[in-house]
């Protein structure tokens, strides 16, 4: 019962910096509005690569805030993935023959759909790592440009239609994980609660499905050059 916990206050607490990423990682994005120079110049301050040494420097050295805070994001990924799987194994081993009388406690489409749409969500995230940071401009575009990737990777329909798919799924994710995230960590304690987390979950998914959607179409229409 305590290991069962432990992994579900594991799963909340991973999961919630991920969405904190995903809010900063927007942010980012965000900055295609304010043209190539704003982009390009603050991908490379996040990688220590600009004249003032770049994010946190000079508390750390050059280049080194990105290694660490992608090290400890991998960490979270692999912390929640795990947490996830085993506490989805045993879910369904306590099932068992009782399946058929088994009743959702929870009747969202996004929850019923969580472990399928964490594998979906996690297959996106492989492909962009390659796509903008394992191995940059495959699609297109300088590596040292880094909005030439962006607009190249953008200006295809098809691209945009998986990422708005890939979003969907995403935002569905988050809007049930981060209810129960809260719920994990002991928010849900009364209705009004519950009411408040329900709405703020459905906040959160609604307002970077629309951040991170913005900057693509508006590639893909021509509105950002």
């Amino acid at each position: 019962m305590r290991s069962t916990v432990v992994k579900k206050v594991i799963m909340a607490v991973t999961g919630l910096i991920m969405i904190a990423f995903l809010l900063m990682h927007m942010y980012g994005n965000l900055k295609m509005f304010m043209g190539a120079e704003a982009f390009d110049h603050y991908a490379h301050w996040l990688k220590g690569a600009t004249d003032d040494g770049g994010i946190l420097y000079p508390i750390m050295p050059k280049g080194t805030f990105i290694w660490v805070f992608r090290f400890a994001l991998v960490l979270a990924v692999i912390l929640h993935i795990w947490a996830a799987y085993t506490l989805s194994r045993k879910t369904l081993a306590e099932r068992g023959d009782k399946y058929v009388n088994y009743k959702r406690q929870v009747q969202t489409y996004s929850a019923r759909t969580m472990r399928w749409g964490g594998v979906i969500v996690l297959a996106f995230l492989i492909f962009h790592l390659i796509q903008f940071t394992i191995a940059p401009g495959s699609m297109g575009g300088d590596a040292a440009e880094p909005h030439t990737m962006v607009m190249a990777g953008f200006q295809h329909w098809w691209m945009v239609l998986i990422y708005t798919l890939c979003m969907v799924l995403v935002c569905m994710h988050i809007r049930h994980g981060f209810y129960s995230a809260f719920t994990t960590l002991g928010a849900n304690t009364s209705k009004q609660a519950y009411k408040v987390l329900n709405v703020l979950a459905i906040i959160v998914a609604v307002a970077l499905f629309v951040g991170f959607m913005c900057m693509p179409v508006a590639v893909l229409t021509g509105v950002i050059k």
